[in-house]
Order: structure tokens, then C-alpha cells, then sequence
């Protein structure tokens, strides 16, 4: 093996430790990931953001970095739609702003934040899904 082989190796090994494999995984908004997370049975949290939202911020870091990390969540799939540049996706979703979280299990609409930045809150949420 090459020098440069093994740095490349390690590089991967270094960034597959560092990420949990039960991690949840997180995808751009289509209707065809929604239709497939759906009949697979997975619970799906669509966040609405923006790239200039500062709540979106927030609530990006307590969602990717604290409860998507947590096996407890591992089987959830985050579908990620951009407020600026989706907005037929906006408008199906009936979101009226930016910063909406929805969480959607089975197929049915069964809790909705918007503009919430506490972690305790979204967190409550999306445990809706364990009942």
C-alpha cells in the first residue's frame, strides 16, 4: 500500500468512528423519499429551513448534532426543504414560515413546531412517535 494509500485509510477509518452507525440519516425533500420512508415504516422529520434563518440555526444544531446522534433516534429520516428555493414543497406542507419541524409517522401528520428552539420541546416531540 502506497503512502497516500494508507493516509486515505486511516482518513476513513477516523471518519467512520467518529460517526455513530445508528445514527439517523438525513435527505434534501422529494416526494419519493417521503412515499419510500413512509412504507418502510420510519418516522420522518421534515425540517423547513433557511440559510439565513437564525432560528433555523438552532434548531438545526439541537437536531443534527444532539437527538440525531442519540440511538434512540436512529430509526428516524430527516427530510431537509429549503423555505426559499421549495416553496410548491412549502405550500403542500401548509407551512407558513420557515423554522417548521413536522413529524410525520405511519404516514399522518402527528406533531408540528414552529419557530421552537428549545431542545426539551423538540425532543418531546418527536418521542410522539414511541406511543
Amino acid at each position: 500500500m502506497t503512502r497516500y494509500g494508507a493516509v486515505l485509510l486511516a482518513a476513513g477509518l477516523i471518519i467512520a468512528a467518529s460517526s455513530p452507525s445508528w445514527a439517523a440519516v438525513e435527505y434534501p425533500f422529494s416526494e419519493a423519499m417521503l412515499r419510500s420512508q413512509i412504507a418502510r415504516h420510519r418516522p420522518v422529520l421534515i425540517d423547513i429551513t433557511a440559510s439565513w434563518c437564525p432560528v433555523c440555526k438552532v434548531q438545526s444544531d439541537i437536531i443534527h448534532r444532539a437527538l440525531m446522534a442519540n440511538s434512540r433516534f436512529s430509526n428516524y429520516v430527516v427530510l431537509d426543504v429549503d423555505y426559499d428555493t421549495q416553496k410548491n414543497v412549502v405550500r403542500q406542507l401548509r407551512a407558513t414560515s420557515q423554522s417548521t419541524l413536522i413529524l410525520i409517522k405511519d404516514g399522518h401528520e402527528i406533531a408540528r413546531l414552529v419557530g421552537v428552539t428549545d431542545k426539551g420541546e423538540i425532543t418531546t416531540m418527536m418521542q410522539r412517535t414511541e406511543n
